[in-house]
């Protein structure tokens, strides 16, 4: 993609404010595309290049139908569903219900209601892309063999949000917009901690080529941020 090209793109983020999302409203500014970072307040320092920054919350329906009313029109070229939580009670014994449904709603209600709502605003773009960022511990094949984190609320959200980008891929294929479900690593954010193996710059480098490279023939996959599949 050339630089005048990348200019006319614009890409909507969630959960902008820090970690991977703030990482990929960086590098998708320094490669000048029209930015929308998106969160719940406004981070203490500000954004690079074209950005600017829509208040959102992904748990408030609300919120979200908001944010559609104030991007009416605007063309968008991809949407990355980034913005996520982690239960802060895990394990079988200490499960929590409302714990659980407020994981829920952030991580797979929010992506889902989005994708409805800027569905227009994706048919005005051309690139025409969703990008949900889930994770390898929400795959029944393989989420479990090197993986003993028992955070129930994570792990099942993600492996719904997995069955709302294949729903997605499917019933949008007549609107040509391509919806892929992206495994980030195990990044060092707040969320990854200190002990993760992979720098959060190198991860979003990754799923940048492989949003830039995805064609309408591979909606509807599951794959690592560089370019793996994974089994469902």
């Amino acid at each position: 993609m050339t630089g005048d090209e990348q200019g006319d793109r614009t890409v909507l983020i969630t959960g902008a404010g820090r970690g991977l999302g703030r990482e990929l409203a960086r590098q998708y500014a320094q490669d000048d595309w029209r930015v929308i970072a998106c969160g719940r307040t406004p981070p203490t320092q500000g954004f690079a290049g074209r950005t600017e920054f829509q208040p959102l919350d992904v748990a408030d329906p609300t919120s979200i139908f908001d944010l559609a009313t104030r991007l009416a029109g605007r063309p968008l070229d991809v949407l990355v569903n980034n913005a996520a939580i982690r239960s802060e009670i895990s394990g079988l014994h200490d499960f929590a219900p409302d714990e659980f449904l407020k994981v829920m709603r952030t991580n797979t209600l929010g992506p889902l209601l989005l994708a409805r709502a800027l569905r227009p605003n994706l048919v005005e773009g051309r690139m025409r892309i969703i990008a949900n960022i889930g994770s390898r511990a929400g795959s029944m094949a393989e989420g479990l063999l090197d993986d003993y984190d028992d955070d129930y609320a994570y792990r099942c959200s993600k492996a719904a949000l997995n069955m709302v980008g294949a729903q997605l891929a499917q019933d949008l294929r007549v609107d040509r917009i391509t919806v892929l479900s992206l495994h980030p690593g195990w990044m060092k954010t707040d969320m990854g901690g200190e002990q993760a193996v992979l720098a959060v710059e190198d991860s979003a480098r990754g799923l940048r080529t492989v949003i830039d490279d995805a064609t309408l023939e591979g909606s509807g996959s599951f794959r690592t941020f560089d370019g793996m599949h994974i089994r469902w």
